[in-house]
């Protein structure tokens, strides 16, 4: 049973815990150079499970920290101190309401392995159901509450950069703190990955024989224990085990890309975490596990993603930008011109690779993300999960079987969506037929000409202009042409103003039109304002 908290004793427990907290900052020395990646990891250490949590969320998150930080993060993921067998009984029995013996066959008391915020137990069901449940450590949530409350008060004071050979990178810790506080309060409610393991199954597992995943028992998951159907099998990370077995890693590999693939395209709903830790291979069929983080894609992001590589295979910059653009919000001013003039460098750099089986197509989409960036186009965070969950799964399918065309498989998978969804002329023209075209095109131009100069004879052509990089100048003149307007306006309301007075129009005040006070007064200011907005634009 755990103790009532008093404010006063909440009071004290962060005053100790900060304390700690500095205590352990002042070991690492952090206020002289800031942290090394070493020292980063290390003193996540020291701090305790939960900023072992945070520094493997952080390991993956390459957008956020340079590569060296995400490296050495990388070491945080080996497996914490196991909580006491009667500790993880006791969550158990407390959130279900009933005992271990009522609940299971058989129990094993040694977790199959220990993170910082859970552990996984092994277990018989009383139907025969082979299971693994999942016990959240207790008060993790609160001290992890309060760990964040102290960390944010502290970023400030941290310094981090990562140190290149010409400059240094700063980093915003108290942003990337803000952002790993959300996706752990997602992860300390088991029924959040629950539900995502539920969708992931229904609508990403099209075949339990090709690739699969966990089911979840729902009458032994709530949201601090979550119980699942056991994989029987190891990691993908096993590559020897594999082949000593007689799988084929190019058919394990080949799975895999086709089912990420249906995720990302078909689905919308994709894996956020696709490292190898997170599938496993059960009779050679591998399987995918932990769902605390997904993706979901919008019908609209799936497009502008489908679009975009249609564009690229196809080197059109201009439905290039468009599907670019279609991924975002503009927040700043756009150069138009010099963002194709960047897209299209990309592009010819990419698709005028010797083999297209060796591009990086994760890497090709985290320059296209910073490119937009630079050219302040908000991305969607949906596609930011993606970039980076496709970055990863590259990086596992590089790892298992580096022969493997991921690109070669994104084209077939864009090619069969394209039979259901559009013109497949319009859209994916093979050489020879854009090379027809082009003939074609070719062969109209006499033709074409000699209708314009007739069209332009008989005044029919009409001419449009498109004027780029003149936005400031425009921007003047049109400031400029306003309050000419409204100077020309508020000479007419004071001409109009002097013949009511000279009419003597009632009602009166004081031997003067009301009318014609109102108007003298609205004249005069209308001139005064046109006038300094006419002097303010002139002298920039």
């Amino acid at each position: 049973m755990t103790e009532k908290r008093t404010p006063e004793k909440g009071k004290k427990t962060n005053k100790k815990r900060a304390a700690a907290i500095f205590g352990v900052f002042a070991k690492h020395n952090f206020y002289s150079n800031g942290f090394t990646p070493e020292e980063l990891r290390t003193t996540l250490e020291d701090l305790g499970p939960t900023y072992v949590k945070i520094g493997q969320i952080m390991s993956s998150r390459t957008d956020m920290l340079p590569k060296q930080y995400c490296e050495e993060l990388e070491k945080l993921r080996s497996n914490v101190k196991p909580l006491p067998a009667e500790l993880a009984r006791a969550v158990i029995e407390e959130e279900s309401g009933k005992t271990i013996d009522e609940l299971y066959r058989e129990f094993r008391d040694e977790p199959l392995g220990s993170a910082s915020i859970a552990q996984a137990h092994y277990g018989v069901l009383k139907d025969g159901t082979r299971v693994v449940t999942k016990v959240q450590r207790p008060g993790i949530a609160d001290m992890m509450r309060e760990d964040f409350v102290l960390l944010k008060k502290l970023a400030g004071m941290v310094n981090m950069s990562a140190e290149d050979d010409d400059e240094a990178e700063s980093i915003d810790l108290k942003a990337i703190l803000e952002e790993l506080e959300k996706v752990t309060w997602e992860e300390l409610d088991f029924r959040v990955e629950a539900n995502n393991t539920r969708a992931f199954h229904e609508q990403c597992i099209e075949d339990d024989t090709v690739v699969t995943c966990p089911k979840i028992i729902d009458e032994l998951t709530t949201e601090r224990i979550l119980t699942m159907t056991y994989v029987d099998g190891y990691s993908l990370s096993n590559k020897e085990r594999l082949v000593q077995d007689g799988y084929d890693c190019m058919e394990i590999g080949k799975a895999l890309a086709n089912n990420y693939l249906h995720q990302v395209l078909d689905a919308g709903l994709f894996h956020g975490d696709p490292h190898q830790g997170n599938i496993m291979v059960s009779g050679g069929v591998p399987c995918w596990i932990d769902f605390g983080m997904v993706g979901r894609l919008s019908e609209g992001n799936i497009t502008a993603i489908q679009n975009l590589i249609f564009a690229l295979v196809q080197e059109d910059v201009e439905a290039l930008t468009n599907a670019a653009l279609a991924m975002g919000t503009v927040k700043g001013k756009l150069n138009k011109p010099r963002l194709m003039d960047d897209l299209e460098s990309i592009s010819s750099r990419y698709m005028s690779a010797t083999s297209l089986q060796d591009m990086d197509v994760g890497n090709l989409m985290v320059e296209l993300t910073n490119l937009l960036n630079e050219h302040h186009i908000a991305v969607s965070a949906e596609y930011t999960m993606m970039v980076r969950s496709l970055v990863t799964m590259e990086g596992v399918l590089e790892v298992l079987c580096p022969e493997l065309d991921l690109f070669g498989f994104l084209q077939e998978k864009l090619l069969s969506r394209a039979k259901e969804n559009i013109d497949v002329k319009e859209k994916l023209a093979s050489s020879a037929e854009s090379l027809a075209v082009s003939a074609m095109r070719t062969a109209k131009l006499p033709g074409l000409a000699t209708d314009a100069l007739r069209n332009l004879v008989k005044g029919r052509t009409k001419v449009s202009f498109e004027l780029t990089g003149y936005e400031e100048p425009l921007h003047k003149l049109i400031v400029v042409i306003k309050n000419v307007v409204i100077a020309i306006f508020a000479c007419v309301l004071f001409s109009g103003s002097c013949s009511l007075y000279s009419a003597q129009v009632p009602p009166m005040v004081d031997g003067v039109p009301l009318f014609s006070l109102v108007g003298f007064a609205l004249s005069i200011a209308l001139a005064v304002y046109s006038v300094k907005k006419l002097i303010k634009a002139a002298g920039k």
